[in-house]
């Protein structure tokens, strides 16, 4: 009763090894059939995990990579914001000297009119003109050999 339940199961396992064909007899070639499976089945599961961690390796360096190109994203995006702002900001500073009707008549000297075109500039309050001035004009590293001190 024992050698005939064995004997099935040679016969399952050999019919679950070659589906379609008629079930072997020989119960070292089902054996030797099994275990060339088993071996089979063994390096694919083996190629499979080796791909799996590969690509879990090349998913985190994409996530990574990700990672970075979403702080540059930022720092960039922040950085051309502070750009529009200072666009604005010298967009909204006049450039030139307004129109001469637009000073105060305080400024404007004796006799003239405050419209009249010819009207000095005695000083102008507000604006800084040392921009508009050349470098060269503007550098004092070398003020204490080109003018020495009064005493």
């Amino acid at each position: 009763m024992r050698r005939d339940r064995l004997n099935e199961r040679f016969l399952e396992l050999g019919s679950i090894l070659e589906p379609g064909r008629p079930p072997k007899m020989d119960k070292a070639a089902i054996l030797s059939d099994a275990v060339r499976m088993v071996t089979q089945l063994r390096s694919e599961s083996q190629k499979l995990k080796d791909s799996n961690e590969d690509l879990q390796e090349k998913i985190k360096e994409l996530k990574s990579e990700k990672n970075e190109l979403r702080d540059e994203k930022q720092r960039l995006k922040a950085e051309k914001e502070k750009l529009e702002q200072q666009v604005k900001a010298m967009s909204s500073q006049p450039s030139f000297l307004p129109h001469p009707s637009a000073i105060p008549a305080a400024y404007a000297a004796h006799g003239q009119a405050p419209g009249n075109k010819l009207m000095p500039f005695v000083g102008y309050p507000g604006v800084a003109m040392w921009q508009f001035m050349p470098p060269a004009a503007v550098d004092t590293s070398q003020d204490h050999v080109l003018r020495p001190p009064v005493a």
